[in-house]
């Protein structure tokens, strides 16, 4: 039986053996479902469905006389009924308030995900991280540009939600702060809206017929323009808070991770960028996923399980990196409300 043919009365079942399994870390017997069943199914009756969910993969027996223990089959069907349960979810109001009030006003993106970390990280007791948009998929809002002496500007490049990039360039001429607003002001207007790779690759089609222009303030705009966003800083910024929470939870609940894997994430977020790529992969279109059994290939994630989401327009991530038996639940709702109030206090912003 697959995991959209498996009957009801064995998912219950299986619910059930998950959820004690979460919260006690042993393997759960018949009589125990038995007592936790709504409809108090004999001890007989439920080792008979153990037996086929075992033999369909779904529980695994560790010893001949103990009880079973879900598989990562058995904690995707769990999280799918969790998933197919929350439509209509609204943010809560205290999640919302929470971000504004640690962000401040006005609300910048890095201040809000900073923020949303936090929350999260408390919320569920896990790992809560915040993944900006990247440079290319960031929206742009505007830029300015700062005479430093000579022909030396300073670029400051916003993107939708307060995202800040700088760079410093050479125009090759010494140019006033009235002729650098005005060409500030030029592209604010013609490319607002847009993602900084289309405005780049916008720029780059108008030069090519620079020479059918006899505006010198448009050409002055797009030579300042092209210099401005080739190769602006591709780092992505990235919030992560609460590794103390999986420090304390390896150490209080023996095999739920293994101090060499715990080493391993913890070494994982100390080189963001190598967590940035491994997130963005995973969350690969707007709404939420639960990562369980990361593939083979990210070995350092594979005792880890992860709860991800897109904001705003779909270019960042939030999410909750946790153990096997996270409270699936919590961490559900959790990134749910945070990726929705980040969306909404960006928004207000734009």
């Amino acid at each position: 039986m697959s995991t959209t043919t498996i009957p009801d009365r064995a998912r219950h079942i299986l619910g059930v053996l998950v959820r004690e399994y979460i919260q006690t870390g042993e393997p759960v017997g018949s009589v125990l479902i038995s007592r936790r069943t709504a409809h108090r199914l004999s001890s007989a009756t439920i080792r008979n469905v153990l037996v086929r969910l075992e033999q369909e993969g779904y529980v695994s027996q560790p010893h001949t006389s103990a009880g079973r223990v879900p598989t990562d089959l058995a904690y995707r069907v769990f999280v799918n009924q969790l998933l197919g349960s929350r439509r209509g979810v609204r943010t809560a109001p205290s999640v919302e308030a929470r971000l504004r009030e640690q962000a401040g006003q006005p609300a910048l993106l890095d201040d809000v995900l900073s923020s949303g970390s936090q929350v999260l990280s408390r919320m569920s007791r896990h790992v809560g991280f915040a993944v900006a948009p990247s440079n290319d998929r960031a929206v742009f809002h505007e830029i300015d540009f700062v005479p430093l002496g000579g022909s030396t500007v300073l670029v400051v490049v916003v993107a939708r939600g307060g995202q800040l990039s700088r760079k410093v360039i050479d125009v090759g001429e010494s140019l006033g702060s009235d002729a650098l607003r005005q060409a500030a002001n030029y592209l604010n207007q013609e490319f607002a809206g847009r993602p900084l790779a289309a405005v780049r690759k916008a720029i780059v089609a108008q030069i090519k017929h620079e020479r059918m222009l006899v505006d010198a303030l448009f050409a002055r705009a797009m030579r300042l323009g092209q210099s401005s966003f080739e190769e602006l800083p591709s780092v992505t910024a990235l919030f992560v808070d609460g590794t103390a929470s999986l420090v304390d939870e390896a150490w209080q609940h023996e095999g739920a991770i293994s101090r060499p894997m715990l080493s391993a994430l913890m070494k994982m977020v100390e080189e963001k960028q190598r967590l940035v790529r491994i997130l963005n992969e995973y969350l690969d279109g707007p709404g939420l996923k639960v990562v369980i059994g990361p593939e083979p290939s990210k070995p350092d994630l594979h005792p880890f399980r992860m709860v991800l989401s897109a904001y705003g327009d779909g270019s960042g991530t939030v999410g909750i990196i946790g153990p096997t038996r996270m409270r699936y639940s919590r961490a559900i709702a959790a990134v749910d409300g945070v990726a929705r109030a980040v969306s909404r206090v960006l928004n207000e912003g734009n």
